[in-house]
């Protein structure tokens, strides 16, 4: 009997995870269409799609639109769409894994200095080193940056004894400010004529998107992701207590480890195309939480989704409330998670 009343409870939970789901691909949908659309210059969404269904299927459509709207379509707004998409999928699958590992419901790869790591590397690799592995060095550097800001908070938490939720995020926030410090150093002493460009970018910015660099992020999100989707079981049971996970046969410390190297990697390579993004990691997975539930077979692949709806509305506004301006993204991310945060805090007060 127990058995015949859980069999409908489950199909009805099925059913509602299926319908979220068709109802964020079509938000998804809807989102990359106005991003691309909205700017400086409109484009009717009649045009977006012929224009992208003609470069899919050449001749498909008849062309009845201007070379310099199809540039504007397929060269600059749509790759920038793309790469909102991903940084945003991105980021938002690694605050879900760190809030698991860490059992923190606070941790973000910008409130932990990942990001700041990230950043400290692409200024290096920008302003000093050169680019001595072609189009890989930002990258590549910013990766590292973020995996020795991970090592660094780890070792701090560790001598500090910040095994707390709060504590482990302060000692973030501490690694945070002095990884940007000595990221400010390599600014300042950098090419005065490339700072400013420097500067944009660790506000945050898409406006570098292009093609054939879009393959990087890509890569890292789809291998990346696909591991921590593969690895839900053992995320749910970190989000229990290190006992029960142990219990269950999880390495617990070096799976945290493995998550934390993960996440750096993940966060290193979209901070090294799109600057620091703060706060999408941290809210977007407590936002889904409420629709799908703690089971992070669904919190992480609608964390992607949901942070890639997010990131493209928030380049969305970057875009056009100071038109024809392009404001850094970071302001406008900064701004919502700010708000987000202290509604957060708020609410784990009055529970």
């Amino acid at each position: 009997m127990n058995d015949t009343a859980a069999h409908p409870s489950q199909t009805k939970r099925a059913r509602a995870t299926v319908a979220l789901a068709l109802f964020g691909l079509a938000a998804l949908a809807v989102s990359v269409s106005f991003a691309i659309s909205v700017g400086a210059v409109q484009v009717p969404l009649s045009t977006v799609w012929s224009v992208l269904l003609n470069k899919v299927s050449p001749g498909l459509i008849e062309q009845s639109w201007s070379q310099g709207r199809e540039a504007i379509v397929w060269e600059i707004r749509f790759p920038r769409a793309l790469l909102a998409m991903m940084v945003g999928a991105g980021l938002a699958m690694v605050g879900a894994s760190l809030q698991a590992v860490t059992r923190n419901p606070l941790a973000d790869p910008h409130l932990l200095g990942i990001s700041s790591g990230g950043a400290f590397g692409a200024i290096l690799a920008l302003l000093h080193t050169g680019l001595f592995l072609g189009l890989l060095t930002v990258p590549f550097l910013a990766f590292l940056g973020a995996l020795g800001a991970t090592a660094i908070v780890l070792v701090v938490s560790r001598f500090a004894e910040a095994t707390s939720a709060d504590r482990l995020v302060l000692a973030g926030v501490a690694v945070s400010f002095i990884i940007m410090s000595g990221a400010n150093v390599l600014i300042f002493l950098g090419d005065p004529r490339a700072t400013h460009t420097v500067v944009f970018w660790m506000l945050g910015g898409l406006g570098l998107a292009q093609w054939s660099q879009l393959i990087y992020p890509l890569a890292i999100l789809l291998v990346c992701g696909v591991w921590l989707v593969s690895r839900a079981s053992a995320l749910n049971a970190m989000t229990v207590g290190d006992e029960t996970a142990s219990t269950l046969g999880i390495p617990v410390a070096r799976f945290r480890l493995t998550v934390f190297v993960i996440g750096a990697m993940i966060t290193g390579v979209m901070v090294a195309f799109s600057g620091i993004i703060g706060f999408v990691g941290l809210m977007v997975p407590h936002v889904v939480r409420m629709f799908v539930g703690g089971d992070y077979l669904r919190v992480l692949p609608g964390s992607a989704l949901v942070g890639a709806i997010f990131l493209l509305w928030a380049d969305i506004a970057a875009r056009t409330v100071m038109a024809p301006e392009d404001i850094p993204i970071g302001i406008v991310t900064g701004l919502v998670g700010g708000v987000f945060f202290i509604w957060l805090l708020g609410r784990k007060r009055a529970t």
